[in-house]
């Protein structure tokens, strides 16, 4: 499809392609939230970051980009990648092997990662598209690819409500889902929204096993 003139692949894995810059995107991977928040008391299950590298092993490995970019909250605290184990981390530096690597800033991790390959910059701009973590509103997310809002489309399909992450997008600007595992998702029609998409005009993309579900803005359910 295109936004804002330029050509990209939205897979079913939550992940972006860029096909003439052989670039891939992803957004919100939240590694080590679970190791955040057992340090508050809060025990979750301790596998968050190895599904989710899997998860973008499989991604990659279908791509073979030269470039990847991952759009802010990478990690899910500032100390998130100084936590890393270490064959989480040997991991993580197979999958960089060959490759520019982008770290974009984002709200939970404002820093650049701590021991780890890749450059780390505020926004990044290819293909005239701007990427960033955290969508403009107004005039301002012209020609935007971000995240940070983790978009999810809910829709009622054979008497049943469904409820899954999502792309959304206007042609003009485009949300992409969280990558992460272990992360929640914010109905594109949600207050919070406002301002991101002119009301009722947009489409979301509804992650499914093995394809995308594409909807307008006027097919989907408010929670």
């Amino acid at each position: 499809m295109s936004i804002a003139g330029a050509l990209v692949g939205l897979h079913d894995s939550g992940a972006l392609w860029l096909p003439d810059e052989h670039t891939l995107v992803v957004a919100d991977l939240h590694l080590e939230k679970s190791s955040s928040f057992a340090q508050r008391g809060l025990m979750l299950p301790p596998y968050d970051t190895a599904a989710t590298l899997e998860k973008l092993k499989l991604a990659i490995d279908a791509f073979d980009p030269h470039r990847v970019i991952a759009l802010g909250d990478s990690f899910h605290d500032r100390h998130g990648s100084d936590r890393l184990p270490a064959a989480y981390r040997a991991m993580l530096t197979t999958l960089q092997l060959g490759r520019e690597w982008i770290w974009v800033t984002g709200n939970h991790d404002p820093i650049a990662p701590l021991k780890l390959c890749g450059e780390t910059a505020d926004e990044v701009r290819l293909s005239g598209l701007t990427f960033r973590h955290e969508p403009k509103p107004g005039p301002e997310g012209f020609a935007e690819v971000a995240g940070h809002l983790h978009p999810a489309g809910r829709v009622r399909r054979y008497g049943r409500s469904i409820r899954r992450p999502c792309f959304a997008t206007d042609g003009e600007r485009l949300v992409l889902p969280a990558f992460g595992v272990l992360t929640g998702g914010l109905n594109v029609l949600d207050e919070a929204w406002a301002g991101i998409f002119a009301e009722k005009r947009f489409s979301a993309f509804l992650l499914g096993e093995g394809r995308l579900y594409p909807f307008t803005a006027s097919k989907l359910l408010a929670d």
